[in-house]
């Protein structure tokens, strides 16, 4: 695994305006409260991850739908991969229609030893600037790890979920993840493809996306607390949501800013964060 450190450092940049069209199609999907899209009106938070799409040829996609490893991102050789968590500032906001630049770097490698076997955590840091300047930064965590043994849990028990003043209750179903897939340019095939996410990851059904997850308990916020502005957001995932089960995205806000989660269907944790107010 030692190879692997020779990513850290790496960099790219790329630009592109914000698309109205995107952003509208977002809004519609996500029942956003938000009126319909203008030009010069900020984007809302974690609405960027609609942009700056990863463009790889269907002759350089691995076999899980994700890019084949070994350009931007390490040859980690382990055959699973999901997104562990992030880490936000916002600074400034981004307008639609004017252009962004992304600047994307690897900050670390670690290898680390779980209860399912060895795990390799990737995280990238990301900068967004718009015509104002630096607008967004961004840490995000990828974590790898190995193909479920035969007979191995999909999910174990979680701890139970918090009470708070906040309550959405939702079910993920297989429109909104295709949608949501199609809107982030994400060919993981474990958000759209049935038979290989039940035969070949081991899930009992289509994974919910971890982002889509988070910009729900964003969103969450956003409806609760329209009046505060949003500095710093963190989360972790904790277990899978699947498509289909009844889950609560739940807050409970204080002075300061808002613990935020996601329930499974059990009351257990499936994600928790914690965001700060302006």
């Amino acid at each position: 695994m030692s190879h692997l450190k020779d990513w850290i450092g790496r960099s790219e940049t790329r630009e592109e305006p914000l698309d109205l069209a995107r952003a509208e199609a977002l809004r519609v999907t996500l029942e956003s409260l938000d009126p319909p899209v203008a030009e010069g009106t900020p984007l809302p938070e974690l609405w960027h991850w609609a942009y700056f799409w990863d463009y790889a040829p269907l002759s350089q996609v691995g076999h899980d739908g994700h890019a084949a490893r070994g350009g931007f991102l390490p040859p980690v050789p382990l055959p699973r991969r999901m997104w562990a968590g992030s880490r936000f500032e916002w600074l400034l906001p981004l307008r639609l229609g004017t252009p962004v630049r992304k600047t994307s770097t690897i900050a670390s490698i670690e290898e680390k030893q779980g209860r399912s076997g060895p795990l390799v955590f990737v995280t990238v840091r990301h900068e967004l600037e718009g015509p104002e300047g630096l607008a967004i930064r961004e840490e995000h965590d990828i974590v790898y790890r190995e193909a479920p043994k035969t007979g191995s849990p999909a999910r174990a028990p979680g701890e139970a979920a918090l009470q708070g003043r906040w309550a959405r209750p939702l079910r993920p179903d297989p429109l909104l993840l295709f949608r949501y897939s199609a809107l982030t340019f994400n060919g993981h095939r474990i958000h759209y493809d049935a038979p290989y996410v039940t035969r070949e990851e081991g899930y009992p059904d289509l994974v919910v996306h971890g982002p889509l997850l988070a910009t729900l308990m964003v969103d969450l916020a956003r409806r609760e607390a329209p009046e505060r502005q949003l500095a710093a957001f963190r989360f972790r995932a904790l277990r899978p949501v699947f498509c289909g089960e009844e889950i609560v995205v739940g807050g409970e806000p204080d002075t300061k800013g808002a613990e935020v989660w996601v329930a499974g269907p059990d009351g257990g944790l499936c994600m928790r964060g914690r965001l700060e107010f302006k």
